[in-house]
């Protein structure tokens, strides 16, 4: 009982920055929760591992969403579109965690970070130095083109367009990717969602947790029915009190912290990390 009290000592603290960094830059938290765990617990299975992070996820994400609903920054149409594409993947990602060796799991989401990372540096640093095109694009939805309005609480218009089918793939591989790794996919979908889907950075960040929720939902169902969250449930519940609190604060920091430096500073936190991973 006093081992399981001072557990929760320090998982309450940590879910919190978990869920505020997490929610900040709308992804979730898991890319920050998966390397904690991994190094804290360094003879659990990768699938123990992916099946704590999830439920975290998810339980900062809903949090998280709620905040940016009131914020009136989340695209439920667009949404709900990425969710049902993603969600089936997410499935098949929770059931084949079962078949990854630690070992290989951690090279495997190593390298995924320092690739995503190296990319969202490169983007931001040549949008930097390129003029910002101001002119909104308007135009009627058709199947190549979705044309989408959001005005948020402070009654600022968010006008953007993107293609749907990308969208829909993009989605499907993240939701595999993302339950297969245990985070979530914001740290995906976020960047994905800003640069080729042509998303505002704050509405790619609320509309991700959004989406985040869904699918990290159906990620730890798998999880659930399979036994493998029951005897963490603890953890969970530490670190889930933490970044319930934590998003709620992420949210509301976002108001104060420019786009391109929320994906900057995710940048540095995937290539800090990926590093980590790949050396340990």
């Amino acid at each position: 009982m006093e081992t399981q009290l001072v557990q929760l000592f320090w998982l309450v603290p940590l879910g919190v920055v978990v869920g505020t960094l997490g929610t900040l830059i709308g992804a979730g938290g898991g890319f920050i929760l998966v390397p904690v765990l991994l190094l804290l617990y360094p003879h659990v299975a990768a699938e123990t591992i992916t099946s704590v992070s999830l439920a975290v996820v998810f339980l900062n994400a809903l949090s998280g969403s709620v905040a940016y609903s009131r914020m009136k920054r989340i695209d439920y149409k667009s949404g709900l579109l990425f969710s049902a594409a993603a969600v089936p993947g997410s499935l098949v990602g929770a059931w084949t965690t079962h078949f990854l060796p630690r070992g290989v799991f951690n090279l495997l989401f190593g390298s995924v970070l320092l690739v995503v990372a190296l990319v969202l540096a490169w983007r931001t640093f040549k949008r930097a130095s390129a003029p910002e095109n101001l002119k909104p694009t308007t135009g009627k939805s058709n199947l190549r083109v979705v044309f989408r309005t959001i005005i948020d609480w402070e009654n600022i218009s968010h006008m953007f367009s993107y293609n749907p089918v990308l969208g829909v793939l993009v989605s499907v591989f993240i939701g595999f990717l993302s339950s297969l790794l245990g985070i979530g996919g914001g740290i995906f979908h976020v960047p994905l969602l800003a640069t080729a889907l042509n998303f505002p950075i704050h509405i790619a960040t609320a509309t991700s947790h959004f989406v985040l929720a869904i699918m990290s939902f159906s990620g730890t169902v798998v999880h659930v029915v399979d036994g493998e969250l029951l005897p963490s449930i603890l953890i969970v519940a530490g670190l889930g009190a933490g970044v319930i609190a934590g998003a709620q604060l992420g949210a509301r920091v976002s108001n104060r912290v420019d786009g391109v430096w929320i994906i900057r500073s995710l940048a540095l936190a995937l290539f800090v990390v990926g590093v980590r991973l790949l050396i340990s």
